[in-house]
């Protein structure tokens, strides 16, 4: 009889994954998933032994498996608790409610549509279809499991039919259209699509569609099988000949609901409204990118901005969405944008990721590191990225796919040949429109009688606004909003506009477009006329509502009026609700006004309004997610309206729109008088920052916060940005940055009196110490956090100094010392609550007992540090991993070893920690020499010496030369044995580690 366990769902139709009452489950490693998945695929259900073993292994199963099956059992029933999973008689099964398996789900779904009706088994099949996140079982690859997945991808496919046929029978042809053209053309033999694109094109209105493709088809299958259609075929073509009544659209229900769309990316801007022209280049991009995925650059002569380049993109893009059913990626990456620098590839990447649905934690901190995990997740993909205003090869190269399944669009004012002949991208050059284009665009805005009744003034008008569709849009907008206004009117107002700004032009704008600006600008009312220009001086590449009420000093609903009279303009646009941009051509043009029509004084007052909003609303936002730190004594507001978050939701969901905006912010005030608020930003946003990883924004925010202090000579803002800046520099493996910028700090906290802040310097200072193999000096810092710690009775202080200091008792071979200090800290950490510390703390137990070979006591703390790790903590986890790993090498448990090594190397390399990624190698090169495979060994210790060389990580360059002479002696090779372990000696001499310690390698 089956189990019911509440609460507890499995997902296989995608990666493998677990949710006891919605909250995820760690399932373990690739092959612990594997275990999981056979038992599943069968649950309630017998399966011995022999057969997990050939589910999981194959023909390449070990004599040890049976027992290694057995640990993974074991894991499985305590992170699946209360879940049961029996043993009787060499066979296992997992007791679980067949409804919370998502492949048991979609069986009995589908087959309860079939047994349905209309609406009934639309909303099944797509509850059914819905359940599948990607292809089933994820990554994971044995022969079973690849033969199962097939199956199942069969059975996936003929339910994808039986709802199209169950949809065409409920009247949704038209919606139907762009998925079966993109499965025609995936599958050009399939008669059944075949017959249902030509119904959905018949009821569709389009019968010379629907019979047009009966014959390419029919010679599709002449040509490839030397056969004619089938006889169901047939029937339909003589049926759409004769407009037979049987096919006439049926009755549906007045209460059919569209289909849900699946969770992809769906990033692109909005579709350009009006459009024309540019059929030859949109053949071109059809032509080029259809059939054969790959990368286009689209760029325009002479460099020139409003020449149509993005709504190219945007139109081709939008028009063949059908093309890319796993979503859409697009950036603007800002390379001639007025006012900031172009975007850094790390910071898109990271965007692209955010879009992709990795975890904050999960995302690698190096360019190298995103850019492979970002070609990683769309390897297999059918998507569009679009790489909007790039300026060189080297700024876009980054986010180039590693495969050709994804299409790429670049629109960049330079031609980029490196792109073209290094990548084989496909230039699509744009010239200005041709007059009849020109002429065609003007008629989509205003009407062809309009045009008609005046052709001497639209000719004029095309001769100024010299076919650029920017031009030519905000002259359509003008005339659109007055309809009463004669065209030789707006004709003569350009020609004025184009003699007084012959004087005005810089080069930077074409005269055209600076007089089409011109009497656009000038037609707006006052209060918008004042908006624009302010707006063109915002920092940032757009603006929400409240900051532009800030900016503004208007409500935000008189705001929201002035942004709709801009939009209606053509002046300004709305890409997704509440956000607001401008082309970089008119933002230049905005702030040529603002300071010729504005006083230095009323320009000050706004942007010191909106950089005081963010700064206020920022600090509002961060107590919001984490009440406990203390509130910081901020500059006080002038006239701004704060925005209070409703919420911690509310407030992450603030800060991340926000924050390319909150850096371009901090970096105005910084170089326009506001070094205080631009300082106050870094107490503020570093929390957020690192948490949610980002590292690179993070670096530029404290850089910039540093000179801000130094201007203002806030010593006690310097000094916490300082420690800030070196943790950071810590985290990215810069240990030698990362002391200095701690001593730094230290010196200016003992300056202000900032005992606080002067024990967490210390702390700092210690812990790259012994990074760099700095024991003595260490050691100090350590001590003097220790007495900062007991003298202000800051508990979280003391466990991590006492947690310091039994690092290097550890290190110098002093176990007992180092526990003494490790028991007193686990309680402080405990009374503390601070889940993070009490992680480190019961890890540094486990390493201690692994390296005495107390492996039985080594166990429960490590794993008990990797289940604290598993709520976020990567650094944590990869430790306990390298832990667990030392700890099965030892016990023998070679398999188990290996599986936590490399899992811990797989995530030091995402988070881009050097140390912990040459931690993990040495394990593996223990490992190997321990299976008695020295040759293995010998490129995992060459590679940890690199790094440890690199970031001067002295007692891991001694282990790897230790472990090279270990495998060089086995090998026989006696001068490398003599070499590297006379470096190990004189690295182990100096670090004072006595010879009783020098075999054992210390995770931090």
């Amino acid at each position: 009889m089956t189990r019911r366990v509440v609460g507890v769902d499995f997902r296989l139709l995608g990666g493998i994954e677990a949710f006891r009452d919605g909250e995820p489950i760690d399932v373990g490693h690739a092959r612990q998933q594997c275990v999981l998945t056979a038992l599943l695929v069968d649950a309630n259900t017998l399966v011995t032994v022999d057969q997990l073993i050939d589910r999981i292994w194959g023909e390449h199963a070990s004599p040890r498996a049976s027992g290694t099956l057995h640990t993974y059992i074991a894991r499985l029933r305590r992170c699946l608790a209360p879940t049961e999973i029996l043993h009787r008689s060499g066979a296992y099964r997992l007791c679980v409610d067949a409804a919370a398996v998502d492949l048991h789900r979609f069986r009995h779904l589908i087959a309860r549509a079939h047994a349905s009706d209309d609406q009934k088994a639309l909303d099944l099949f797509a509850e059914a279809l819905g359940l599948w996140r990607g292809e089933a079982f994820g990554s994971l690859d044995t022969p079973w499991v690849n033969g199962i997945r097939a199956t199942l991808a069969i059975e996936r496919s003929a339910a994808e039919l039986d709802y199209i046929d169950q949809q065409l029978h409920s009247g949704r042809h038209t919606h139907l259209l762009a998925d079966l053209t993109a499965r025609t053309a995936q599958k050009p033999l399939d008669e059944r699509v075949a017959g249902q694109l030509m119904l959905a094109l018949y009821r569709s209105g389009r019968q010379a569609d629907a019979l047009q493709h009966y014959r390419q088809i029919r010679r599709c299958l002449a040509e490839e099988l030397g056969t004619d259609p089938g006889p169901a075929l047939q029937r339909l073509h003589r049926q759409i000949l004769s407009a037979d009544s049987e096919l006439a659209i049926p009755v549906r229900s007045a209460h059919a609901r569209a289909v849900s769309e699946a969770a992809e990316p769906r990033q692109l801007p909005a579709m350009p409204r009006l459009f024309a022209g540019r059929e030859r280049e949109l053949a071109a991009l059809t032509e080029t990118m259809a059939d054969h995925p790959g990368t286009a650059v689209i760029s325009a002569i002479g460099g020139a901005g409003g020449i149509g380049k993005t709504w190219l993109a945007l139109y081709w893009a939008h028009r063949n969405t059908h093309r890319f059913p796993d979503g859409q990626l697009f950036v603007n990456l800002r390379g001639f944008d007025p006012t900031s620098s172009p975007m850094e590839p790390t910071t898109a990447v990271r965007g692209f990721l955010d879009a992709l649905g990795v975890e904050p934690g999960k995302i690698p901190q190096d360019l190298d590191g995103r850019t492979a995990l970002y070609r990683s997740l769309i390897a297999d993909k059918r998507m569009v990225v679009l790489l909007d205003n790039a300026i060189d090869t080297a700024q876009v190269t980054p986010l180039l796919p590693g495969s050709s399944e994804s299409t790429v669009i670049i629109t960049s004012r330079n031609a980029m040949p490196a792109l073209i002949a290094g990548y084989g991208a496909r230039p699509v050059v744009l010239d200005v429109l041709a007059d009849p284009q020109a002429n065609q665009l003007l008629t989509h805005h205003l009407g062809r009688d309009r045009l008609a009744a005046e052709p001497d003034a639209v000719t004029d008008l095309l001769r100024h606004c010299a076919g650029l569709p920017l031009a030519l849009g905000i002259t359509a907008a003008r005339a659109a909003s007055h309809p009463t206004m004669l065209l030789a009117d707006l004709a003569a107002e350009v020609r004025e506009a184009v003699t007084r700004l012959d004087a005005l032009d810089s080069g930077e704008l074409p005269v055209g477009l600076r007089a089409v600006f011109s009497w656009s600008y000038r037609a707006l009312p006052p209060d918008a006329a004042r908006a624009f220009g302010l707006l063109g001086l915002a920092p940032g590449a757009d603006i929400g509502l409240a900051a532009a009420a800030n900016l503004t000093g208007l409500r935000q609903q008189q705001a929201r009026t002035l942004l709709r009279q801009l939009e209606t303009a053509s002046l300004l646009y709305e890409p997704e609700p509440g956000r607001y941009r401008m082309h970089d051509l008119l933002r230049l043009y905005a702030t040529e006004q603002a300071h010729s029509e504005q006083s230095a004084a009323v320009r000050h007052a706004a942007l010191r309004r909106l950089v005081e909003f963010y700064l206020h609303t920022a600090h509002a936002a961060n107590q919001s997610m984490d009440p406990r730190q203390p509130p910081i004594q901020l500059v006080r507001p002038a006239d701004c309206m704060i925005h209070v978050p409703e919420s911690e939701a509310a407030a992450l969901a603030w800060l991340e729109t926000e924050r390319a905006n909150l850096l371009a912010v901090a970096s105005y005030a910084a170089d326009h008088g506001l070094a205080t608020h631009a300082g106050q930003l870094s107490p503020i946003l570093w929390r957020f920052l690192d948490t949610r990883g980002h590292h690179d924004s993070a670096l530029t925010l404290h850089t910039r916060a540093l000179a801000a202090d130094r201007v203002t000579g806030n010593h006690a803002l310097a000094g916490h940005t300082l420690i800030v800046l070196g943790l950071l520099h810590w985290r990215s493996g810069r240990y030698e940055q990362a002391f200095e910028a701690y001593q730094e700090g230290l010196s200016l906290c003992r300056a202000e009196g900032l005992r606080r802040l002067e024990g967490h310097a210390l702390h700092g200072c210690g812990l790259t110490g012994v990074l760099l193999g700095r024991f003595s000096q260490a050691l100090g810092h350590f001590q003097q956090a220790l007495e900062v710690a007991d003298e202000i009775g800051v508990g979280e202080l003391e466990a991590d100094a006492r947690h310091g200091l039994a690092m290097i008792h550890r290190r110098q071979g002093r176990y007992e010392a180092a526990l003494d200090q490790l028991r007193r800290a686990e309680l402080l950490a405990r009374d503390a609550g601070i889940s993070d510390l009490y992680g480190r703390v019961i890890h540094a137990i486990g390493t201690v007992y692994e390296q005495q070979g107390r492996f039985d006591e080594a166990l429960p703390h490590l794993r008990t540090a990797l289940e604290i790790a598993h709520g976020g903590a990567r650094h944590l986890e990869c430790y306990a991993l390298c832990g667990l790993g030392a700890t099965y090498r030892g016990m023998g448990r070679f398999e188990e070893a290996g599986i936590h090594l490399h899992e811990a190397l797989d995530i030091a390399r995402e988070t881009g920690s050097r140390h912990n990624e040459a931690e993990a190698l040495i394990g593996l090169g223990q490992l190997a020499l321990a299976t008695g495979e020295p040759e293995h060994a010998i490129p995992h210790y060459r590679d940890a010496l690199t790094l440890a060389d690199r970031a001067g990580a002295r007692d891991q360059q001694a282990h790897a030369h230790n472990g090279i002479a270990d495998a060089a002696r086995v090998l026989g090779d006696h001068p490398a044995v003599r070499h590297h372990r006379q470096q190990a000696r004189r690295i182990f001499t100096d670090l004072g580690v006595p010879e009783a310690a020098e075999r054992r390698i210390g995770a931090t």
